[in-house]
């Protein structure tokens, strides 16, 4: 079990960006990421077709015989995870946008918190939310059209920037000091946003603190690879590979190999 793969899936390719910290961190593992772009945006799906691709991924990835699934996805974590682990023996590990950090780190009290709908509509995010203390602001907007742009390779257009001041510019007006990505699409924007909020403002995603968590699940559950090789890689997509190649930059990174499927 030690020498399998840890997966990963998301609704496309932003998952790729959970995927980098984890390779950062962990670079003996061997991994498997199925991007399941021809469905994307989970996000303005319903809780039940949700529940159901996240399914249908888990056992592509479990017919692969991997160790650990890692829900590179909010908009899946959020909606299904609790069935997967219901369902499923294997460790999940879950994504969901950072607001107890940017809880914590907050001077104003008022965070920014950018996502899918299907995010900020989700029971567990209004859990989550509703734990905090009550004296933080949430102001959420939803980013529709920002994974769409990215999966079809448009991450530095024109559009991109046009939707991204229609989203960000009312937010700075409500004074937010941290802005939460709620979307793992999202952390390959943060050149653009950061150009739009300046430097003031805290950028918060979830990326390294999933790939710790990875990793403490991995060692609870005596699964870690030991060895002195990297790990090889394999990412399989069911809609424009190209997108995929140019978002992985396999620059410094061996063994990776890149697979489009019928899914």
């Amino acid at each position: 079990m030690m020498n399998n793969p840890i997966g990963i899936f998301d609704s496309g390719v932003g998952g790729t960006s959970i995927w980098k910290e984890i390779n950062a961190l962990l670079p003996s593992e061997n991994t498997i990421y199925l991007s399941d772009s021809f469905n994307a945006p989970y996000g303005e799906k319903n809780k039940d077709e949700i529940i159901q691709l996240s399914i249908k991924n888990t056992e592509y990835l479990l017919d692969k015989n991997c160790k650990l699934i890692v829900v590179a996805c909010n908009t899946a974590t959020t909606n299904a995870i609790k069935v997967l682990r219901e369902k499923y023996k294997v460790p999940f590990i879950g994504i969901e946008p950072a607001i107890k950090p940017a809880a914590l780190k907050t001077k104003t009290n008022i965070i920014g918190i950018l996502a899918t709908k299907g995010t900020l509509n989700s029971e567990l995010f209004e859990k989550t939310s509703n734990a905090l203390d009550q004296k933080i602001i949430r102001k959420e907007i939803v980013g529709k059209g920002l994974v769409e742009l990215i999966e079809s390779g448009k991450l530095n257009s024109k559009e991109m920037n046009t939707l991204l001041l229609k989203y960000l510019k009312p937010l700075l007006h409500q004074n937010i000091d941290c802005l939460v990505l709620g979307c793992t699409h999202y952390p390959y924007l943060i050149p653009q946003i950061r150009k739009i909020v300046g430097n003031k403002i805290k950028i918060i995603d979830s990326g390294e603190a999933v790939a710790k968590q990875t990793k403490f699940i991995l060692e609870k559950n005596k699964l870690i690879h030991f060895s002195k090789k990297n790990g090889t890689h394999h990412f399989f997509i069911n809609k424009q590979k190209q997108v995929l190649e140019k978002l992985i930059n396999k620059k410094g990174i061996e063994n990776i190999i890149i697979e489009e499927l019928k899914f």
